[in-house]
């Protein structure tokens, strides 16, 4: 049995086709689009754009035609920030089943965060730690779950996305990161994780591990400044680098920022945000590096699904 799990995000939308193998899960396809509908999440009242739906549909048939093709025999479509955000985030649930008989299940956060963690135990370079916090940054939110012996202890989902917080604080997006906006942003950062409840800073001895969109892309550009491939290049990605490149392309506009390798231009205006984002995440919680991981909530979906069949 194949299971194939479609994550809609707010700022990509990605296929996972996995099936059992001995001691886990095997990927048999993984593929993203970059879309965005997640464009206005963060307005006072947030609403998917008809541009962002249309695109959006046009994603998800094509990655349930690649799914099929690959002979997956279980399904589940997820929408997580964007679309749970949205006044009409149900319009577009219904508009996904009438174009491709998918039921869009929109996941609360608490939902979205049980299906990150269940995703990351299953990754075997984790299998080692105990005592770990992990960090989901995305487009719409961000998802922070503290392990204690391998079991989510704390888990919270925040609206502090890197698409929401550009719309939010950026008042020039394609241009440089003005350091007033930069400071507001930080400030916003800050005060929301800190009344989140959310176990800060984290206890000795405690490992990080990042996942989503932005950690993916600052390996991405770490892997290609040594002339490795995303996936043959090293997992850690030290907070010293993510420094060193909000100090390179913070200062500079998006045209510029879309010649750095390894970023991609779908990514280039936000991705300061995210940065620093991360920094804020880091200088809370005592991080000096983040491991990454690719097995977020599409692999914990699959599982799921799996052991359901």
């Amino acid at each position: 049995m194949r299971a194939a799990v479609i994550d809609v995000g707010s700022n990509s939308i990605k296929l996972l086709v996995a099936d059992r193998a001995p001691g886990g899960l095997r990927e048999v396809l993984s593929t993203t689009l970059e879309v965005r509908i997640g464009t206005g999440i963060g307005s006072g009242t947030p609403s998917l754009s008809e541009d962002g739906m249309a695109r959006g549909l046009s994603a998800i048939a094509e990655l349930y035609a690649a799914a099929l093709k690959e002979g997956a025999g279980r399904f589940m479509a997820v929408a997580t920030s964007a679309v749970r955000d949205a006044a009409n985030g149900a319009a577009f649930r219904e508009r996904v089943q009438a174009a491709t008989g998918l039921e869009l299940r929109i996941l609360s956060g608490t939902e979205e965060a049980d299906g990150i963690g269940r995703g990351l135990t299953t990754d075997p370079a984790l299998s080692g730690l105990r005592n770990f916090q992990v960090y989901d940054l995305g487009g719409g939110s961000l998802e922070c779950l503290d392990f204690r012996d391998r079991r989510v202890s704390s888990a919270v989902s925040l609206p502090i996305g890197c698409v929401r917080l550009t719309e939010m604080f950026v008042r020039a997006p394609q241009g440089p990161l003005e350091p007033e906006d930069l400071a507001a942003m930080t400030r916003h950062v800050t005060e929301t994780l800190l009344s989140s409840g959310f176990p800060l800073p984290a206890a000795e001895g405690t490992a990080f591990v990042g996942t989503g969109g932005t950690v993916t892309t600052a390996r991405a550009i770490l892997a290609a400044k040594v002339g490795l491939k995303l996936a043959d290049s090293d997992p850690r990605v030290p907070v010293a680098s993510l420094r060193e490149m909000l100090a390179l392309i913070g200062p500079v506009d998006v045209a510029s920022r879309k010649t750095v390798p390894g970023l991609p231009a779908s990514r280039a205006d936000v991705f300061p945000t995210a940065l620093a984002t991360l920094l804020v995440v880091a200088g809370l919680s005592g991080a000096q590096s983040f491991q990454h991981s690719f097995r977020n909530l599409r692999w914990g979906l699959a599982a799921q699904l799996l052991d359901q069949a």
